[in-house]
């Protein structure tokens, strides 16, 4: 009888999400100004930073985000339900995100920059990542060391093949779960298991002599047996290496 409930609980929970969306969508389509905003407002940071993991240069990343919403905007009135919105938007976000990455390899990766490589930190962007990731718990020698993790893992991550770099990002960065990751691919849910297997399998591979090298100069240690999720140890704490 308590699974019965249970069960009824979450049916009913996912029919008033269903309903709310519904409702939300209805106003968009009728070109609410509120809706709209409320949209923007839930999505821009997320879809900035999909975007930004795919194609790392963050002045690219906001500019494709613009062109995200922009065809959000126009499309809405396509939109029929047959996914939820979050799928339909991040699968819009990912279609922007390969075309501008196929662009820049075409045209600005044999340019000559003469701005500074790094970024200053000082967008708004920026800050707010930096704010997101900041663990107040950290020592800043423990903040360094995540830092560097971090740096090396999506430094790692960025040279995955495809499509396993994608399903990774879907999952182990954005919390996708493994049916949002089939609806946003539009592939099996048998084939979203075994692209995530293979992909933390090689990213692993790659994070593994990295772990070993630089592990005692960053106070991490990796453990003794490595999963297919690498985990290292910082401040006396495991922590996957995933950002």
């Amino acid at each position: 009888m308590l699974g019965a409930t249970t069960l009824g609980d979450l049916a009913s929970a996912i029919g008033v999400r269903s309903q709310e969306e519904a409702a939300i969508v209805a106003e968009l389509k009728a070109g609410s100004e509120d809706a709209y905003n409320w949209l923007i407002g839930e999505f821009q940071q997320p879809v900035y930073g999909l975007v930004y993991r795919i194609i790392t240069d963050p002045a690219d990343a906001a500019d494709t985000t613009q062109d995200v919403f922009l065809k959000v905007f126009r499309g809405m009135k396509h939109f029929h339900g047959e996914s939820s919105l979050k799928t339909w938007i991040y699968r819009i976000a990912l279609h922007e995100a390969a075309n501008r990455k196929r662009w820049w390899f075409r045209h600005k990766a044999h340019e000559t920059s003469i701005e500074p490589a790094q970024s200053d930190g000082s967008g708004p962007w920026e800050t707010a990542i930096e704010a997101a990731l900041a663990d107040p718990a950290d020592s800043p020698f423990e903040n360094a060391a995540h830092g560097e993790v971090k740096r090396r893992v999506e430094e790692e991550l960025r040279k995955l093949p495809e499509p396993y770099r994608t399903t990774l990002i879907l999952r182990d960065l954005e919390d996708m779960s493994y049916e949002e990751i089939a609806e946003v691919l539009e592939i099996s849910l048998g084939t979203v298991k075994s692209r995530l297997t293979r992909g933390r399998e090689a990213l692993r591979q790659r994070l593994t002599p990295y772990i070993r090298e630089v592990g005692d100069e960053l106070g991490l240690a990796a453990p003794e047996d490595l999963q297919a999720r690498p985990q290292v140890a910082v401040g006396g704490r495991k922590a996957e290496v995933m950002p």
